[in-house]
């Protein structure tokens, strides 16, 4: 899996964890709606100042928007 995926799937969990749209999300950590669009769909890679200031929007540790998800069943 491809960083930007990684990135793109755990920004779209916590954002509706938090029931963020991607407006209020992208407001709030003051980037554009569609350039948060495209990090979403993983077609545009985000700075570390970008993944700083969505998580501290989605109050969460900036590494967790960049750890790959665990595969179930693994030892």
């Amino acid at each position: 899996m491809d960083l930007r995926d990684v990135l793109a799937t755990n920004l779209r969990r916590l954002r509706h964890a938090k029931g963020l749209s991607q407006d209020d999300l992208a407001y709030e950590a003051e980037v554009s709606r569609s350039y948060l669009s495209q990090i979403e769909k993983g077609k545009y890679y985000a700075s570390l100042k970008i993944i700083e200031k969505l998580s501290i929007v989605l109050q969460v540790e900036a590494w967790e928007l960049l750890k790959p998800p665990t595969r179930t069943g693994q030892v």
